[in-house]
C-alpha cells in the first residue's frame, strides 16, 4: 500500500510513511584524520633516559631533538621548507656527574634517529689535540675529527684548550674545531665538557663560541639519596643487594664526605662506583675465608664489606 497523503482542514499536507520502509538519512561528509602515529623511538629515548638519575635538563632536551626532528620530516612531506638545527653541546658540572655517559647515550640514540651515521663517541682531552710545533695542532685536531664523523667528538676538561694564552697552541686546536663545528655540522656534533666555572671562563674568553653551542646543558651535583640510588642500580646490574644495616652506613659515610669535602673534588658518581668495586672485591674474600656460598650469600653486600675507613 502507498503511503497515503491526507489534506488537513489547515491547509497542511500529512504524509503517513509505510512502517516498512527504511528512511535512509544521508550520511555527514567523514573528516579525514592521520592515523595515530606510535612514536616508537620517543618511547625508546624515554627508556634510555630513565635509567639515569636525575638529570632532568638533558632528558628533555632529548625529547625536544626528536620533537623537532619528527616535525621537520613532517613538514617535508607537506611540502615545506625544513630548517637544519645545529646540534653541538657543551656539558658544564663536576666529575662523577654523568657527562660522558650522557655522551654516549645521545651518540647512539641520534644514530636511531637517522641524525648521525654512525653514533659512535671519540673520547679526547688537550694532549689528543695540542701539538708540539705550529701546524701540528691542526693536523691532529682535523685527525680527531675525520676519526668522529657520523658521531660525536667529546673533549673532557675543555678549558684547558684555553690556558696557556695567546701564543699557546691550544688556540690553534679551537679555531679548528670552530671551523669543522660550522663545514660538517650534518653529520658530527661536538661536545665540550668540564666544571662549571672554569667552563664559564673559556667561553668567555671567546664570545663567538658561546654562540655556536645551543645546547649548554648543566650537570648538578647528585643528592646522598640519588648516590644511594646510583649506587643500588649499580650492584643490581651485577646482581647483588646491600643488605639494610649496609645502606644505612653508606648514607651515613656519603653524608660525611660529600659535605664535608670540597664540591670540585668529590667524583658523585665514580665515588660511589669505586665503593661497589671494593665492596664487591671484599664481598669474595668474606664468602671465601667463611666457606659461604648459598645464593643469598652470593648477592649480600653486608656493611663489613663496604671497606670506607680508606675513604675518608
Amino acid at each position: 500500500m502507498e503511503n497515503p497523503v491526507r489534506m488537513r482542514s489547515n491547509g497542511q499536507i500529512n504524509i503517513v510513511l509505510n512502517h516498512n520502509e527504511k528512511v535512509i538519512v544521508p550520511k555527514k561528509k567523514e573528516i579525514q584524520k592521520e592515523a595515530p602515529f606510535k612514536h616508537e623511538m620517543l618511547q625508546k629515548i624515554e627508556e634510555e633516559m630513565d635509567g639515569l638519575v636525575g638529570l632532568g635538563e638533558i632528558k628533555k632536551v632529548m625529547k625536544e631533538i626528536y620533537a623537532w626532528i619528527y616535525v621537520n620530516r613532517k613538514r617535508t612531506e607537506r611540502g615545506l621548507k625544513a630548517g637544519n638545527q645545529v646540534l653541538h653541546m657543551l656539558f658544564k658540572g663536576n666529575p662523577g656527574t654523568g657527562k660522558t655517559t650522557v655522551a654516549r647515550i645521545v651518540g647512539k640514540l641520534l644514530f636511531d634517529m637517522n641524525v648521525l651515521s654512525k653514533g659512535h663517541l671519540i673520547e679526547a682531552e688537550r694532549a689528543d689535540l695540542v701539538g708540539e710545533y705550529i701546524g701540528h695542532t691542526a693536523q691532529k685536531t682535523r685527525d680527531l675529527v675525520k676519526k668522529a664523523m657520523g658521531g660525536i667528538l667529546f673533549i673532557d676538561e675543555a678549558y684547558s684548550l684555553a690556558r696557556g694564552g695567546e701564543k699557546d697552541f691550544g688556540k690553534e686546536a679551537i679555531d679548528t674545531l670552530v671551523k669543522h663545528m660550522e663545514d660538517k655540522s650534518e653529520d658530527f656534533i661536538l661536545i665540550l665538557a668540564g666544571y662549571s666555572q672554569e667552563m664559564n671562563h673559556f667561553l668567555s674568553l671567546n664570545p663567538g663560541l658561546q654562540s655556536r653551542f645551543p645546547f649548554i646543558i648543566d650537570f648538578p651535583d647528585y643528592s646522598v639519596s640519588q648516590l644511594i640510588e646510583i649506587g643500588k642500580h649499580m650492584y643490581k646490574e651485577r646482581e647483588y643487594i646491600l643488605s639494610r644495616e649496609a645502606e644505612w652506613v653508606l648514607q651515613d659515610h656519603l653524608n660525611a664526605v660529600k659535605y664535608g669535602t670540597s664540591m670540585t673534588s668529590f667524583s658523585n658518581g665514580r665515588y660511589v662506583r669505586n665503593i661497589v668495586e671494593k665492596s664487591i672485591r671484599q664481598q669474595a674474600m668474606r664468602l671465601l675465608v667463611h666457606h659461604l656460598f648459598t645464593k643469598d650469600d652470593l648477592m649480600t653486600v653486608q656493611s663489613s664489606d663496604l671497606l670506607l675507613e680508606d675513604e675518608r
